[in-house]
Protein backbone atom coordinates (compact mmCIF):
# COMPACT_ATOMS: atom_id res chain seq x y z
CA UNK A 1 0.00 0.00 0.00
CA UNK A 2 1.34 3.47 -0.80
CA UNK A 3 2.28 5.73 2.05
CA UNK A 4 1.72 9.46 2.28
CA UNK A 5 4.95 11.45 1.98
CA UNK A 6 5.22 14.73 3.87
CA UNK A 7 7.99 17.20 3.01
CA UNK A 8 7.92 19.70 5.87
CA UNK A 9 10.17 21.91 7.96
CA UNK A 10 11.05 25.59 8.27
CA UNK A 11 10.74 28.21 5.60
CA UNK A 12 13.63 28.49 3.10
CA UNK A 13 14.77 24.90 3.67
CA UNK A 14 14.20 23.80 0.07
CA UNK A 15 10.89 21.97 0.49
CA UNK A 16 9.49 22.91 -2.92
CA UNK A 17 12.38 21.64 -5.04
CA UNK A 18 12.67 18.45 -3.03
CA UNK A 19 8.93 17.72 -3.23
CA UNK A 20 8.91 18.23 -7.01
CA UNK A 21 11.88 15.88 -7.43
CA UNK A 22 10.14 13.24 -5.28
CA UNK A 23 6.80 13.64 -7.07
CA UNK A 24 8.48 13.15 -10.45
CA UNK A 25 10.17 9.96 -9.27
CA UNK A 26 6.91 8.67 -7.76
CA UNK A 27 4.78 9.86 -10.70
CA UNK A 28 2.33 11.53 -8.37
CA UNK A 29 0.90 14.91 -7.37
CA UNK A 30 1.69 17.50 -4.69
CA UNK A 31 -0.72 18.96 -2.15
CA UNK A 32 0.58 22.26 -0.78
CA UNK A 33 0.29 22.70 2.99
CA UNK A 34 1.06 26.40 3.22
CA UNK A 35 -1.56 28.79 4.57
CA UNK A 36 -0.38 31.65 2.35
CA UNK A 37 -0.11 29.81 -0.96
CA UNK A 38 -3.88 29.33 -1.08
CA UNK A 39 -4.30 33.04 -1.96
CA UNK A 40 -4.45 34.25 -5.55
CA UNK A 41 -2.18 37.17 -6.46
CA UNK A 42 0.09 36.69 -3.43
CA UNK A 43 3.08 35.34 -5.29
CA UNK A 44 6.29 37.15 -4.44
CA UNK A 45 5.93 37.39 -0.66
CA UNK A 46 4.82 33.75 -0.39
CA UNK A 47 7.64 32.42 -2.59
CA UNK A 48 4.90 30.64 -4.53
CA UNK A 49 6.47 28.15 -6.96
CA UNK A 50 6.36 29.35 -10.56
CA UNK A 51 5.16 27.04 -13.33
CA UNK A 52 8.81 26.39 -14.14
CA UNK A 53 9.56 25.48 -10.51
CA UNK A 54 6.51 23.20 -10.42
CA UNK A 55 8.27 21.16 -13.09
CA UNK A 56 5.14 19.87 -14.78
CA UNK A 57 3.92 18.22 -11.56
CA UNK A 58 0.26 18.78 -10.64
CA UNK A 59 0.06 21.04 -7.56
CA UNK A 60 -3.06 21.37 -5.43
CA UNK A 61 -4.02 24.12 -2.92
CA UNK A 62 -2.33 26.92 -4.83
CA UNK A 63 -4.37 30.00 -5.84
CA UNK A 64 -7.72 28.64 -4.65
CA UNK A 65 -9.19 31.70 -2.85
CA UNK A 66 -9.17 35.46 -3.36
CA UNK A 67 -7.21 37.82 -1.10
CA UNK A 68 -10.54 38.99 0.35
CA UNK A 69 -11.44 35.52 1.65
CA UNK A 70 -10.90 34.08 5.12
CA UNK A 71 -9.60 30.52 4.89
CA UNK A 72 -9.42 28.26 7.95
CA UNK A 73 -7.74 24.96 8.78
CA UNK A 74 -11.18 23.38 8.48
CA UNK A 75 -11.58 24.82 4.97
CA UNK A 76 -8.19 23.40 4.05
CA UNK A 77 -9.08 19.95 5.40
CA UNK A 78 -12.33 19.90 3.38
CA UNK A 79 -10.45 20.87 0.24
CA UNK A 80 -7.30 18.76 0.52
CA UNK A 81 -8.35 15.55 2.28
CA UNK A 82 -10.41 14.22 -0.67
CA UNK A 83 -7.40 14.78 -2.95
CA UNK A 84 -5.12 12.73 -0.67
CA UNK A 85 -7.74 9.95 -0.49
CA UNK A 86 -8.23 9.97 -4.28
CA UNK A 87 -4.50 9.63 -4.96
CA UNK A 88 -4.20 6.77 -2.48
CA UNK A 89 -7.18 5.02 -4.10
CA UNK A 90 -5.34 5.29 -7.44
CA UNK A 91 -2.30 3.58 -5.90
CA UNK A 92 -0.24 6.79 -5.87
CA UNK A 93 1.81 8.30 -3.07
CA UNK A 94 0.46 11.77 -2.25
CA UNK A 95 3.21 14.30 -1.52
CA UNK A 96 2.17 16.89 1.06
CA UNK A 97 4.58 19.82 1.00
CA UNK A 98 4.59 22.83 3.29
CA UNK A 99 5.44 24.49 6.55
CA UNK A 100 1.99 25.11 8.06
CA UNK A 101 1.88 22.46 10.76
CA UNK A 102 -1.83 22.81 11.50
CA UNK A 103 -2.64 22.13 7.85
CA UNK A 104 -0.46 19.03 7.80
CA UNK A 105 -1.93 17.67 11.02
CA UNK A 106 -5.46 18.27 9.73
CA UNK A 107 -4.73 15.86 6.88
CA UNK A 108 -2.71 13.25 8.75
CA UNK A 109 -4.83 12.87 11.88
CA UNK A 110 -8.40 12.68 13.00
CA UNK A 111 -8.67 13.97 16.54
CA UNK A 112 -10.54 12.21 19.30
CA UNK A 113 -11.08 14.27 22.41
CA UNK A 114 -11.77 12.04 25.39
CA UNK A 115 -14.73 10.41 23.60
CA UNK A 116 -16.92 13.40 24.43
CA UNK A 117 -20.03 13.32 22.26
CA UNK A 118 -21.20 16.22 20.11
CA UNK A 119 -23.85 18.66 21.31
CA UNK A 120 -25.47 20.41 18.36
CA UNK A 121 -27.09 23.11 20.49
CA UNK A 122 -23.76 24.10 22.06
CA UNK A 123 -21.95 23.94 18.73
CA UNK A 124 -24.62 26.09 17.05
CA UNK A 125 -24.27 28.65 19.84
CA UNK A 126 -20.56 29.07 19.20
CA UNK A 127 -21.10 29.11 15.44
CA UNK A 128 -23.42 32.08 15.98
CA UNK A 129 -20.83 33.80 18.16
CA UNK A 130 -18.24 33.23 15.43
CA UNK A 131 -20.50 34.71 12.75
CA UNK A 132 -21.45 37.69 14.91
CA UNK A 133 -18.08 38.59 16.43
CA UNK A 134 -15.33 36.80 14.49
CA UNK A 135 -12.63 34.26 15.18
CA UNK A 136 -10.56 36.51 17.45
CA UNK A 137 -13.48 36.92 19.83
CA UNK A 138 -14.16 33.17 19.74
CA UNK A 139 -10.53 32.37 20.50
CA UNK A 140 -10.57 34.86 23.39
CA UNK A 141 -13.50 32.94 24.95
CA UNK A 142 -11.46 29.73 24.75
CA UNK A 143 -8.45 31.49 26.25
CA UNK A 144 -10.57 32.42 29.26
CA UNK A 145 -12.08 28.95 29.71
CA UNK A 146 -9.17 26.74 28.67
CA UNK A 147 -5.90 28.70 28.26
CA UNK A 148 -3.84 25.55 27.66
CA UNK A 149 -5.91 24.55 24.63
CA UNK A 150 -6.03 28.16 23.42
CA UNK A 151 -2.24 28.20 23.41
CA UNK A 152 -2.16 25.09 21.22
CA UNK A 153 -4.94 26.04 18.80
CA UNK A 154 -4.54 28.82 16.26
CA UNK A 155 -7.45 31.24 16.04
CA UNK A 156 -7.89 30.28 12.36
CA UNK A 157 -8.55 26.68 13.38
CA UNK A 158 -12.16 27.58 14.23
CA UNK A 159 -13.44 24.01 13.93
CA UNK A 160 -11.19 22.82 16.75
CA UNK A 161 -11.65 26.00 18.79
CA UNK A 162 -15.42 25.39 18.74
CA UNK A 163 -14.86 21.72 19.59
CA UNK A 164 -12.74 22.68 22.61
CA UNK A 165 -15.44 25.09 23.81
CA UNK A 166 -18.07 22.41 23.24
CA UNK A 167 -16.12 19.94 25.37
CA UNK A 168 -15.75 22.49 28.14
CA UNK A 169 -19.45 23.29 28.14
CA UNK A 170 -20.63 19.66 27.92
CA UNK A 171 -18.29 18.24 30.58
CA UNK A 172 -17.43 21.25 32.73
CA UNK A 173 -13.77 20.34 32.26
CA UNK A 174 -11.22 21.82 29.88
CA UNK A 175 -10.25 19.77 26.85
CA UNK A 176 -6.65 20.06 28.02
CA UNK A 177 -7.58 18.15 31.20
CA UNK A 178 -8.95 15.20 29.23
CA UNK A 179 -7.34 12.43 27.27
CA UNK A 180 -6.62 13.63 23.73
CA UNK A 181 -5.59 11.27 21.00
CA UNK A 182 -4.49 12.02 17.47
CA UNK A 183 -5.42 9.01 15.36
CA UNK A 184 -3.41 8.71 12.11
CA UNK A 185 -5.57 8.48 9.00
CA UNK A 186 -2.77 7.10 6.84
CA UNK A 187 0.55 5.35 6.90
CA UNK A 188 3.00 8.22 6.38
CA UNK A 189 6.53 9.46 6.79
CA UNK A 190 7.63 13.07 7.18
CA UNK A 191 10.98 14.40 5.96
CA UNK A 192 12.75 17.67 6.76
CA UNK A 193 16.12 19.04 5.67
CA UNK A 194 18.15 19.79 8.78
CA UNK A 195 20.18 22.88 7.97
CA UNK A 196 22.52 24.24 10.66
CA UNK A 197 20.72 27.18 12.25
CA UNK A 198 23.14 29.83 10.96
CA UNK A 199 22.96 28.48 7.41
CA UNK A 200 19.15 28.42 7.55
CA UNK A 201 19.09 32.04 8.74
CA UNK A 202 21.37 33.05 5.88
CA UNK A 203 18.99 31.33 3.43
CA UNK A 204 16.07 33.22 4.98
CA UNK A 205 17.85 36.57 4.75
CA UNK A 206 18.75 35.95 1.11
CA UNK A 207 15.19 34.88 0.29
CA UNK A 208 13.81 38.14 1.69
CA UNK A 209 16.35 40.12 -0.34
CA UNK A 210 15.21 38.24 -3.44
CA UNK A 211 11.55 38.97 -2.68
CA UNK A 212 12.24 42.69 -2.71
CA UNK A 213 14.24 42.33 -5.92
CA UNK A 214 11.30 40.40 -7.45
CA UNK A 215 8.82 43.17 -6.66
CA UNK A 216 7.32 42.56 -3.22
CA UNK A 217 6.60 46.27 -2.69
CA UNK A 218 4.77 46.51 -6.02
CA UNK A 219 2.77 43.36 -5.26
CA UNK A 220 1.60 44.75 -1.92
CA UNK A 221 0.78 48.15 -3.41
CA UNK A 222 -1.34 46.48 -6.09
CA UNK A 223 -3.25 44.50 -3.47
CA UNK A 224 -3.86 47.65 -1.41
CA UNK A 225 -5.05 49.51 -4.52
CA UNK A 226 -7.62 46.73 -5.01
CA UNK A 227 -8.95 47.25 -1.49
CA UNK A 228 -7.07 44.58 0.45
CA UNK A 229 -6.36 46.03 3.91
CA UNK A 230 -4.15 45.22 6.87
CA UNK A 231 -7.15 43.60 8.56
CA UNK A 232 -7.52 41.07 5.72
CA UNK A 233 -6.44 37.58 6.76
CA UNK A 234 -4.01 37.26 3.87
CA UNK A 235 -2.17 40.38 5.01
CA UNK A 236 -1.33 38.80 8.37
CA UNK A 237 1.35 36.71 6.67
CA UNK A 238 4.98 37.56 7.36
CA UNK A 239 6.25 39.83 4.61
CA UNK A 240 2.88 41.34 3.81
CA UNK A 241 2.02 42.69 7.25
CA UNK A 242 5.39 44.41 7.65
CA UNK A 243 5.25 45.97 4.17
CA UNK A 244 1.69 47.29 4.64
CA UNK A 245 2.54 48.78 8.04
CA UNK A 246 5.78 50.20 6.67
CA UNK A 247 4.08 51.83 3.68
CA UNK A 248 1.35 53.30 5.87
CA UNK A 249 3.81 54.74 8.40
CA UNK A 250 6.55 55.78 5.98
CA UNK A 251 9.23 53.39 7.23
CA UNK A 252 12.55 53.09 5.46
CA UNK A 253 12.67 50.14 3.01
CA UNK A 254 15.78 48.69 4.68
CA UNK A 255 14.00 48.79 8.04
CA UNK A 256 11.01 46.91 6.60
CA UNK A 257 13.31 44.35 5.04
CA UNK A 258 15.20 43.70 8.28
CA UNK A 259 11.95 43.39 10.19
CA UNK A 260 10.70 40.73 7.75
CA UNK A 261 14.00 38.85 8.04
CA UNK A 262 13.83 38.89 11.84
CA UNK A 263 10.18 37.80 11.96
CA UNK A 264 10.82 35.04 9.42
CA UNK A 265 13.74 33.71 11.46
CA UNK A 266 11.53 33.66 14.57
CA UNK A 267 8.81 31.85 12.62
CA UNK A 268 11.34 29.27 11.42
CA UNK A 269 12.26 28.57 15.07
CA UNK A 270 8.60 27.89 15.86
CA UNK A 271 8.28 25.62 12.83
CA UNK A 272 11.33 23.61 13.89
CA UNK A 273 9.86 23.16 17.39
CA UNK A 274 6.47 22.12 15.96
CA UNK A 275 7.82 19.53 13.54
CA UNK A 276 10.14 17.99 16.12
CA UNK A 277 7.03 16.53 17.74
CA UNK A 278 5.82 14.81 14.56
CA UNK A 279 5.58 11.05 14.36
CA UNK A 280 7.59 9.14 11.74
CA UNK A 281 9.74 12.21 11.13
CA UNK A 282 13.16 11.88 9.52
CA UNK A 283 15.86 14.50 9.02
CA UNK A 284 18.13 14.74 6.01
CA UNK A 285 21.46 16.52 6.07
CA UNK A 286 21.59 19.23 3.36
CA UNK A 287 24.10 17.22 1.32
CA UNK A 288 21.58 14.32 1.21
CA UNK A 289 18.69 16.53 0.05
CA UNK A 290 17.56 14.51 -2.96
CA UNK A 291 14.65 12.34 -4.06
CA UNK A 292 16.65 9.12 -3.92
CA UNK A 293 17.34 9.53 -0.19
CA UNK A 294 13.70 10.37 0.55
CA UNK A 295 12.35 7.40 -1.40
CA UNK A 296 14.73 5.09 0.48
CA UNK A 297 13.08 6.28 3.70
CA UNK A 298 9.62 5.93 2.20
CA UNK A 299 10.09 2.26 1.36
CA UNK A 300 12.38 1.34 4.22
Amino acid sequence: MPKVLVICGPTASGKTALSVACAKELQTEIISADSMLVYKDLNVGTAKPTLEEQGGVVHHALDIVSPFTNFSVSDYEKYALPIVEKLLAEGKTPVICGGTGFYINALLYKSQFGNVGADKKVRDKYEEILNAHGKNYLHAILKEKDPVSAEKLHENDVKRVIRALEIYEVTGKAKSQQQDENVPRFDFIAVSVDYPREELYNRINLRVEQMFANGLLEEVRNLMDRGVTLSSQCMQGIGYKEVVEGLLTGKDIQEIKEEIQKNTRNYAKRQITFFKRMQNHYYLAPERKNAEEVIKLLYN
